[in-house]
């Protein structure tokens, strides 16, 4: 779009919408199908340790220290990937990260040695993934909407988990019947063929069809672009660290990130393998919690649209801490009705606490939320990217995943009891817990 055509988008009065579904919609609509067609890149770390460890001897610590950098840049890229899209704009960064997935996924077909794993899973994959991560679809969330926020942002957290559970059984299926590599490929066209969407449908701003955001009384014009996108993003972390609020919700993410990407997505599937469960049907477990995710996070964001958020989340972790506790006496070679009840019990509490954490960001932070969520959103990888690591180097040890499976839930608990201590914002500026 040229400067003269934004302008003039900016200028034009808001469109009429009665009697029609808002333009909102449709955007978060795209936005959910571009998660998913993303969430196949989502689905494979768990699926190649025991692959990789085979083919080419690797050590689960060595393949894990690649999940764990592909993790930390998947964080620590997002709050500069939010910066961005105020600065060139939504579709421009997201079309140019699914692309840089692509490559990544794509060239790790011909990889030999540790360190290409580092390079293309890691370095190329984590990055793009970064730009995909949830900071896009707070941006969304809140450049579209100021009603009803909590419930689109629960349902595009779950997009993630839809993209699960549609390539996690493909995935495994691909690897147990051909080869890892063929599944690689598959990631690769996956996020390439979402790219015509975001660039042709996904538009950056209501003003650009000259509407209001769902809900808005008023028209909003679209900001210019914002120069300094790192710098800002730095700027803004400069000033929420003085907070006590951002150190518990960092604090509270990083043990979220822990529990559920860097353990469950890692590692639950070759814990499985080790007590005899086919990899197929590991994989599917995963995928079933990915069903179960996605009704517990849209449930959660109307729950957060209606409940207090820090309490929300409190119960959230309390009962992630004690799900995990169970797990080792569940995990055998059979699929067996208590495995289902913590699949299911586990699945609806997976990203159940983004949405509160989101509405918290937005309570303490305001206009620089989105920013303030991918520095939250960073510590989260960060915490999975620790586990991730630690889990395979854990197994490598000590020959069982257990000693992870209680750290895990001891953790839930300690972030159940750092969300009630997160206070109300009082005033018109944030407030130190």
């Amino acid at each position: 779009m040229t400067q003269t055509t934004e302008a003039a988008a900016v200028r034009q009065p808001p469109k009429p919408t009665r009697g029609r579904v808002h333009r909102a919609w449709f955007v978060a609509a795209v936005t959910f199908v571009t998660i998913i067609g993303a969430a196949a890149f989502r689905s494979v770390p768990g699926l190649l340790i025991d692959p990789l460890h085979d083919e080419f001897d690797w050590s689960r610590g060595t393949i894990g220290a690649a999940v764990s950098v592909n993790l930390a840049l998947y964080g620590l890229t997002a709050p500069f990937a939010a910066a961005l899209m105020d600065r060139f704009g939504i579709r421009r960064v997201v079309a140019v990260a699914l692309t840089v997935i692509a490559a990544g996924s794509w060239l790790t077909v011909w990889m030999t040695a540790a360190w290409q794993l580092m390079l293309c899973w890691g370095l190329l994959v984590g990055l793009g993934s970064g730009s995909m991560a949830l900071a896009f679809a707070a941006t969304v969330t809140n450049r579209w909407f100021t009603e009803r926020r909590g419930l689109v942002s629960g349902i595009l957290t779950a997009a993630s988990a839809s993209g699960q559970l549609i390539f996690l059984p493909l995935l495994s299926w691909i690897i147990d019947r051909y080869d890892w590599r063929p599944a690689a490929v598959t990631v690769a066209l996956a996020a390439l063929a979402v790219v015509p969407f975001v660039w042709l449908l996904l538009h950056d701003h209501p003003a650009d069809v000259g509407q209001k955001p769902y809900g808005a009384t008023e028209f909003v014009p679209k900001p210019p672009p914002v120069p300094g996108a790192a710098r800002r993003a730095v700027t803004v972390l400069l000033s929420a660290v003085r907070t006590g609020p951002f150190w518990l919700l960092a604090g509270t993410f990083a043990i979220c990130g822990a529990s559920t990407n860097g353990l469950i997505q890692t590692h639950f599937i070759p814990a499985a393998h080790d007590e005899h469960m086919p990899v197929q049907a590991a994989a599917s477990l995963l995928a079933v919690i990915g069903v179960f995710d996605v009704v517990g996070t849209i449930a959660s964001g109307w729950f957060t649209d209606r409940f207090e958020s820090r309490r929300l989340l409190a119960v959230y972790y309390a009962l992630r801490g004690v799900s995990l506790m169970f797990l080792p006496f569940l995990l055998g070679p059979a699929v067996h009705p208590p495995m289902i009840f913590f699949i299911v019990f586990y699945g609806l509490d997976w990203v159940a606490t983004v949405p509160p954490t989101l509405a918290l960001c937005r309570e303490h932070y305001g206009e620089d939320s989105a920013i303030v969520f991918g520095w939250v959103l960073a510590s989260h990888q960060v915490g999975a990217a620790v586990v991730a690591f630690l889990g395979g180097v854990a197994r490598d040890a000590f020959g069982s995943y257990d000693v992870v499976w209680y750290a895990s839930g001891a953790l839930c608990a300690a972030a159940a009891l750092m969300a009630l201590v997160i206070r109300r914002r009082a005033g018109g500026e944030p407030v130190a817990a």
